[in-house]
């Protein structure tokens, strides 16, 4: 966690970006992406020097040239160990001036994260909000993991306050919910289509760090976790470079983060290459059919993009991959043909595992639709025997705009560090569940329909014309009423009328 004193200084600077002109969140943590990449420059040029140093050999490899530039001026400086110590206005110069101009024609390092700072613009308005945010971006200790993902992953959560552009980020407990189940090991192939911030990987690769401590102590697999576990996608380039920083700050040095519209490209060269989705794709309504994929239509023809992601996560997959994705509830019970097609395919062709339905409040405060989370296994030979539902009516936080922590850090999410008992269990029903999940072939088989989770055979989700909305299975509990006889009703209303008669009775006498 980062310390109340980091965070003060990122609202300051926020603040500051805000009173500077500058009020797009996404336009701020591009512009702090690109000073952090600057950093990592200087911090790779610096291994260079000392491992240079020390064989008493030339560089093998230098990021900033030697010597100066036509008009005298040292390339050095470009380094952020020279400007950070330079007065703001001249700091201001020679970034805007001097180090934009190179990230874009220089390569960078030639990872992942070079190609996207190609197109890198400054924006920054002024020289003392600068020395601002380079202050306290060099008060970072790069070298601790922890501490600069955790920085970047609070920048990133103020995207959620910033309206349409919400979007771009699904809460972090959901997220983390979804990789505790699928349980991603080190030798998976993990792949978001619609990555945007690239949550889904980070926290996926956070999952492989914690329960395979052998991920970066064998050389083979070392490897593999850096440069070919994590693929993302996106069309959007600020998204590409704050994903790619994302990975980068939380200790993966080269994911594959990569430029391509998903539901518009033929995925011929991706099919069947991956073993793990996570996936919360954006859902904006209807495609042409002339931008879609012939790929995707071969599955199921429709302009709808929530069914068109759903058919690219079972071509990307390999036979025996997971998924486990976001969709509109709508996708759950649908009527038209290819809603009713892709849950047929799922249910009989592949495996269905299991379908949580989150409170509508989840994506708030930038969308109010009910979602769902879909669990399954691509097998192209059928393999569903009974599916899972589970439904979550409490996340953790209130189902307002607001989004308030309902309980302290520590019991909130999918796996509490602290004593969770059963009146926090009504405020956070996500323990519960990955605990559901894990019994869903022995145990959950004996649960009631009436309880938060339960499973239905395929013969009834079948019956049901591969409806797989909770409602459709869940039974309500009626409560017991003891009913009178007829008799003791009409003996009471006997009664009723013959004291009301007397009442009249007496009524007329004291009148006269």
């Amino acid at each position: 966690m980062i310390t109340g004193e980091l965070k003060s200084k990122i609202d300051r600077v926020w603040d500051a970006f805000w009173s500077g002109g500058i009020s797009n969140p996404l336009e701020v943590i591009e512009q702090i992406t690109y000073l952090l990449f600057i950093r990592r420059l200087d911090d790779l040029h610096t291994l260079e020097e000392n491992k240079a140093n020390r064989l008493g050999m030339p560089m093998e490899r230098r990021i900033f040239p030697e010597g100066s530039d036509d008009q005298g001026r040292k390339y050095d400086d470009l380094r952020w160990s020279r400007f950070k110590s330079a007065a703001p206005r001249e700091m201001f110069e020679i970034i805007g001036e001097r180090v934009f101009p190179l990230l874009r024609t220089l390569g960078g390092d030639g990872s992942t994260y070079s190609q996207h700072m190609k197109d890198a613009r400054f924006t920054i308005p002024n020289p003392a909000l600068l020395s601002r945010v380079v202050d306290m971006l060099d008060g970072v200790p790069m070298d601790d993991r922890d501490t600069k993902g955790d920085l970047y992953e609070y920048m990133l959560s103020k995207i959620a306050t910033a309206g349409h552009n919400g979007q771009f980020r699904t809460s972090r407990h959901v997220i983390q919910l979804m990789v505790e189940m699928m349980a991603p090991g080190p030798r998976d192939e993990i792949c978001d289509p619609a990555c945007g911030t690239a949550g889904f990987l980070v926290e996926a690769g956070e999952y492989v760090r914690r329960t395979h401590s052998s991920v970066l102590v064998d050389a083979e697999q070392r490897k593999h976790f850096h440069e070919s576990m994590f693929h993302g996608f996106d069309f959007d380039g600020t998204m590409l470079r704050i994903g790619s920083m994302n990975m980068l700050l939380h200790g993966v040095e080269n994911p594959d983060i990569r430029y391509r519209d998903s539901l518009a490209e033929n995925v011929s060269s991706e099919a069947e290459k991956y073993s793990l989705i996570l996936a919360n794709p954006p859902f904006a309504g209807s495609l042409d059919y002339e931008s879609t994929s012939k790929d995707l239509q071969r599955v199921v023809k429709t302009k709808k993009t929530e069914l068109l992601f759903l058919a690219l996560f079972l071509r990307l997959l390999k036979p025996g991959g997971r998924a486990a994705v976001i969709v509109p509830e709508g996708v759950l019970f649908g009527s038209s043909t290819a809603n009713r097609e892709l849950r047929r395919i799922l249910v009989e062709d592949q495996k269905l595992d299991g379908v949580i339905k989150l409170p509508s409040g989840t994506f708030k405060p930038y969308s109010g639709v009910s979602t769902a989370i879909l669990l399954f296994t691509k097998t192209n030979s059928g393999g569903t025997d009974h599916v899972w539902f589970y439904e979550v009516t409490a996340d953790g936080w209130s189902l307002d705009d607001k989004r308030t922590a309902l309980l302290p850090d520590g019991k909130l999410g999918p796996v509490p560090t602290v004593d969770f008992g059963e009146e926090d269990h009504a405020k956070n029903n996500l323990p519960d569940a990955l605990v559901r999940w894990a019994q869903r072939d022995s145990d959950e088989l004996k649960r009631a329909r009436t309880e938060q989770s339960f499973c239905v055979p395929r013969a009834d989700i079948v019956e049901q014309g591969y409806d797989l909305s909770l409602n459709r299975y869940k039974k309500v509990v009626h409560e017991e009423v003891e009913h009178r006889s007829p008799l003791e009703v009409l003996a009471d209303l006997e009664r009723l009328e013959s004291e009301i008669q007397q009442g009249m009775s007496d009524l007329k006498a004291m009148l006269g």
